[in-house]
């Protein structure tokens, strides 16, 4: 532990003083994204020590790494020694994708394998998608055969196979979209919709084809660490899980329950049932995931109700400040 500690100190990164003792080391990386802000705050919330990595957008909270950099990320592992890392990096827009693919890839699959390789003993949690399904059949089992439609599901797919062939003791972690506390409206395919909902004097259309299940990211975060929990316990703990929220949604549906969420009008708001041509990459229409392994562990995590938590995601974008008063109280 003194190494972990001197480790953060020479980086100016803190490491969150606690009494408790064994010490529990957990890396997150991807912690200045959507998903790694959560469940960097979850293990914080929780009387773990943490280091999280970013890049970009890394200082002054957290560690600078270079994922693509073998050298830096093995310095990381080896002197901050955590139990159990979380890997929330990742390229995960599939227009972006597709778009951006070499660099996608490099991301999605060979920072993966390097961390995979390097974590090799320790507990890795591997962030993936229900992308790696086609949609074609749900909902969809750990066990049940990928067959992913475009770029990103590939990439995750491969990120997977990865992850498991040189840490064959991690566990991948599937999850379809994703939202919660966001910095921009637009780090979620579900936040984006927000100006749509609040423009409420031009009529808008909204995809109303797909099936979504929007899962928030706290309860995302809350599983990834009684996950982790257990393993310190528990070392049979492995392989692939799928965890979901429960409410079948499409665009238009969203978009009109974050518009019952804040007592605003939805009228305006125009159902598509049918795709338009050139609209990017390639989606599943229903990749549903069935999660009843984590429940049959006591792993299962109840999900918050989407208005509820959609309505926590979204009230400090409210154009019209006094709405909280009618939304709130």
């Amino acid at each position: 532990m003194e190494s972990a500690g001197k480790f953060c100190a020479a980086l100016g990164v803190g490491l969150q003083e606690t009494v408790d003792v064994p010490f529990r080391r957990v890396l997150v990386t991807g912690a200045t994204g959507l998903l790694g802000r959560a469940v960097y705050r979850e293990f914080q919330n929780n009387s773990w020590h943490i280091l999280g990595c970013g890049y970009s957008r890394a200082r002054p909270r957290f560690l600078r790494c270079n994922l693509m950099d073998e050298d830096a990320v093995r310095e990381v592992i080896h002197n901050f020694q955590p139990h159990v890392i979380v890997h929330c990096a990742a390229e995960r827009r599939p227009d972006v994708v597709e778009r951006h693919t070499e660099a996608a890839m490099n991301l999605n699959i060979h920072a993966s394998a390097t961390l995979a390789k390097e974590s090799a003993g320790t507990f890795l949690i591997y962030i993936s998608t229900d992308y790696v399904f086609d949609g074609r059949n749900p909902p969809y089992g750990e066990n049940d055969a990928p067959n992913p439609l475009n770029l990103y599901g590939k990439s995750k797919l491969e990120g997977e196979r990865e992850v498991l062939r040189h840490n064959p003791g991690a566990a991948v972690l599937r999850v379809p979209v994703l939202y919660g506390e966001v910095e921009r409206v637009d780090e979620s395919a579900v936040t984006v919709l927000w100006d749509r909902v609040q423009e409420s004097c031009e009529s808008s259309t909204v995809d109303h084809c797909q099936q979504r299940f929007p899962t928030y990211v706290n309860d995302v975060a809350r599983l990834c660490r009684l996950m982790a929990e257990r393993r310190l316990q528990d070392s049979s703990l492995r392989g692939i899980f799928h965890y979901s929220g429960k409410e079948q949604m499409t665009k238009y549906e969203m978009a009109c329950a974050i518009a019952d969420a804040f007592n605003l009008p939805s009228s305006h708001l125009i159902p598509l049932t049918e795709q338009p041509a050139g609209a990017g990459a390639q989606r599943p229409h229903n990749s549903q995931l069935e999660c009843s392994r984590l429940e049959s562990l006591g792993l299962g995590v109840e999900p918050t109700p989407f208005k509820v938590a959609v309505r926590d995601s979204l009230w400090p974008f409210l154009y019209d400040k006094r709405w909280r008063q009618t939304v709130f109280h």
